[in-house]
């Protein structure tokens, strides 16, 4: 079976520019262009859950810190807006105010955290050291074989 190897977050935006622009120098997050200015950030490890809801689709992203309030400061030296950090119980969260108008969550946890491990991949039959043998010793047939039913 096919491996998730990441996730990709949507930041939606009426002013793509200036948020991209405050991901990159205020946040320094690690970045590629992908055409035309458009910049895809990378993200350290992360986590989803999933809360009970009334609708489906809503979605929502929060980055996390190992110091919110060192984050808060840090973001006040820099001129950004934060809201007053609030201890949740299951972590102190602020808001970040983001130069298009919107705001993102930022906390340090408080709860347990999952770690991730790359789910090992079965190897599949017929590879190995016999494999190259069988390859040579087949000479210019490369017919696959059939499967078994």
């Amino acid at each position: 079976m096919p491996r998730i190897t990441g996730a990709h977050s949507i930041i939606n935006s009426t002013n793509p520019e200036a948020d991209r622009a405050f991901l990159r120098d205020v946040i320094s997050l690690p970045n590629v262009d992908v055409g035309d200015g458009w910049l895809v950030f990378a993200l350290p490890p992360s986590e989803v859950a999933v809360h009970p809801s009334d609708k489906n689709g809503v979605h929502e992203l929060y980055l996390l810190t190992d110091d919110v309030h060192g984050l808060v400061e840090t973001m006040a030296k820099r001129g950004v807006a934060c809201s007053p950090a609030r201890d949740l119980g299951w972590g102190v969260l602020t808001q970040v105010s983001l130069p298009g108008g919107g705001t993102l969550g930022i906390y340090e946890p408080r709860h347990a955290r999952p770690k991730y491990s790359t789910p090992a991949r079965r190897k599949a039959r017929g590879t190995g050291k016999g494999r190259a043998k069988r390859s040579r010793l087949a000479g210019s047939r490369s017919r696959r074989p059939r499967a078994r039913r």
